[in-house]
């Protein structure tokens, strides 16, 4: 497996703001990790976010509910298991990532850095977000790196983007109270009818960047599907001081 982006994905990446690269993880890796990922699901091993505590769409109303402890998220993968941490920062994806960021390139331990789950029955929508909403950086230039664990298709709960966003000034009128598009203005509709949800493999990866609005709807299948996700940025491009996205050191690629 090539260990740079091909010129092909880096136009993608540029112009769409995000690009997948087909394969990119054995399946050796991937079984140890998925190992790993549902051993922990099974005994909710801390620290984790469950789906009710979101209070997204299709969520539990609480911990109490049915369905309340449904996970949907094993939080802090890096200190978890060295098998997360293997993977986040090997040179498959440390040199792709030098290529979109830089030669100094820092994994966030605060944002990502997890197993993202979505559980059969419980789980819910996540609406149309940059994921730079809620983070504090010099500047909004950090890519996600996300890991299908398993198929990923938009029954399941799979990824969906709209291409170009990340070069768009998008005004807070256009978002709701949570930072979220609203759906009911014209144009956003008409951004949203431009989506595109590709199905992704075991062992596929999308780069993405992090003002490119993407959305998961719930999993409507019996299978519960798993994916490592983890975000990094350059190292001249720090977290703001005092804020959250300054609570945990970023680890080194």
């Amino acid at each position: 497996m090539q260990e740079r982006f091909h010129t092909q994905e880096l136009a993608r990446f540029e112009s769409d703001g995000f690009a997948i690269v087909r394969g990119m993880v054995d399946v050796d890796m991937r079984e140890r990790i998925l190992h790993v990922a549902r051993a922990h699901l099974l005994q909710e091993a801390a620290p984790l976010e469950y789906e009710a505590q979101l209070h997204y769409p299709g969520a539990p109303e609480s911990l109490d509910a049915p369905g309340g402890h449904t996970v949907r998220r094993l939080l802090q993968a890096c200190a978890r298991d060295p098998v997360f941490r293997a993977w986040g920062t090997g040179v498959p994806v440390a040199a792709r990532l030098r290529q979109l960021l830089g030669e100094q390139v820092r994994l966030s331990q605060v944002h990502h850095n997890c197993v993202m789950t979505k559980q059969p029955r419980y789980s819910s929508v996540t609406g149309w977000h940059q994921d730079m909403r809620y983070w504090a950086f010099r500047r909004p230039e950090l890519v996600s790196v996300w890991l299908a664990l398993g198929r990923e298709t938009p029954e399941n709960g799979g990824l969906s983007f709209i291409p170009g966003t990340h070069r768009m000034d998008i005004g807070r009128e256009r978002l709701d109270d949570a930072l979220f598009l609203r759906e009911d203005l014209p144009e956003n509709q008409a951004l949203i009818a431009r989506r595109e949800s590709p199905t992704l493999e075991a062992g596929d990866v999308v780069f993405f960047h992090c003002r490119t609005f993407h959305c998961a709807a719930a999993n409507r299948t019996d299978a519960a599907k798993f994916s490592l996700v983890f975000t990094y940025h350059a190292a001249d491009n720090a977290p703001l001081p005092g804020t959250r996205s300054d609570s945990l050191p970023a680890i080194a690629l």
